[in-house]
């Protein structure tokens, strides 16, 4: 029998919606897609949907896989931090650390911990630091130097950085540190031509944000494989940040690739052969859903076992921290108990390492409090 796991620790998430979603906007968080539903269905026909409808209405007092409606008539019935306390509390995460470089009426890390009884951390977005800095210093050398300094302050109270170039650019950066005339000269370019909001998509700025935080220390989260269109897939193979992350190496920057899916497999060898190397698969196991043992498993062939990470990518929904925690446990069941009952592991092996990934992991890597006892 597969071992049960401690409070997980959910390493990369953010915020839920303060507000009750329409029924239009809740199923919008079922996909990765900007475009409609094909015709006669919605986003709950999706393996993400059915597993909603599998884990989160017995929380609020429903029967598994009901229909939408009633699903979606009962969360409007409780209110929006009803329900949301509801399934955050029952998701079984002891720590959120929290992206909160997102855009919109989302919790902060704070209010999330509130709300599901549990610790909360800050992720530092670094694209959305540097674009909250150009509003303010609109001047090349002023944005660079409050740049660097926010940075510098950040990593004084953040658990770690986060960086979405593969969203930007891809990941196919030149893999050195720009010289400070370029980022100048980049810089340059860039705040002249800006409109309001504009975003940061020059490479050069790109790989100074990634180096401003590598000096840190602190562990760095890279976005790869699997998103919304935002993003080209084949310019999110992890294996194109291979030179960078040999040329990080000395620094003592641990690097944490995100996601993966399709190229899981591919940051499972890149965390097989560089000590800095950390990966998780993320939002792909609540998208896999039914399928999502497949997936861990191919990602287990090569991580080392104290490399793996647990994290939901849970965003806007409760619903998906509960399914991002579920569906990870029952994976991870799955293949331990196969392992197990087959001879390939020990017992108390598959409850070693259920331990690490499900938290112990990512207490070491970003130096957690230890849990508080039960």
């Amino acid at each position: 029998m597969a071992p049960a796991l401690p409070s997980l620790v959910d390493h990369h998430c953010h915020g839920v919606l303060r507000h009750g979603p329409d029924d239009e906007e809740f199923t919008s968080y079922l996909t990765e897609s900007d475009a409609p539903a094909a015709p006669g269905t919605s986003f709950f026909d999706t393996q993400l949907g059915f597993a909603v409808r599998r884990w989160c209405p017995p929380l609020l007092g429903l029967e598994a896989h009901c229909p939408p409606d009633s699903y979606l008539a009962r969360r409007r019935e409780l209110g929006a931090m009803e329900a949301t306390r509801l399934l955050l509390g029952a998701s079984g995460t002891g720590t959120y650390l929290v992206d909160t470089g997102l855009p919109g009426d989302l919790t902060g890390p704070g209010e999330l911990a509130e709300l599901g009884g549990a610790r909360a951390g800050t992720i530092v977005r670094l694209e959305s630091l540097a674009e909250r800095t150009a509003d303010a210093e609109p001047d090349a050398e002023a944005f660079v130097d409050v740049f660097d300094r926010v940075v510098a302050a950040s990593a004084a109270t953040a658990t770690g950085f986060k960086s979405i170039a593969a969203y930007r650019h891809g990941l196919g950066l030149h893999p050195d540190p720009p010289s400070t005339g370029d980022v100048l000269g980049a810089a340059s370019r860039w705040l002249e031509s800006r409109g309001p909001g504009g975003r940061i998509t020059d490479p050069v700025l790109l790989r100074h944000l990634l180096w401003s935080a590598v000096r840190t220390g602190l562990p760095l989260q890279l976005h790869t494989g699997f998103g919304d269109p935002d993003l080209r897939l084949d310019r999110c193979d992890p294996l194109l940040l291979t030179d960078f992350i040999r040329a990080v190496g000395p620094y003592g920057c641990p690097l944490v690739l995100l996601h993966g899916y399709p190229y899981h497999r591919h940051a499972a060898y890149l965390a097989n052969v560089f000590p800095h190397v950390y990966a998780d698969v993320g939002l792909a196991l609540s998208h896999t859903g039914a399928r999502a043992a497949a997936v861990l498993a191919e990602a287990l062939e090569l991580t080392p076992f104290g490399k793996m990470l647990y994290s939901s990518d849970a965003f806007g929904l409760p619903e998906l921290y509960v399914v991002g925690a579920r569906v990870f446990a029952e994976a991870l069941g799955r293949l331990l108990d196969d392992w197990t009952s087959s001879g390939a592991w020990s017992q108390e092996d598959a409850g070693r390492v259920a331990e690490l990934l499900a938290a112990g992991n990512a207490r070491r890597l970003y130096r957690l409090e230890p849990a508080a006892a039960p």
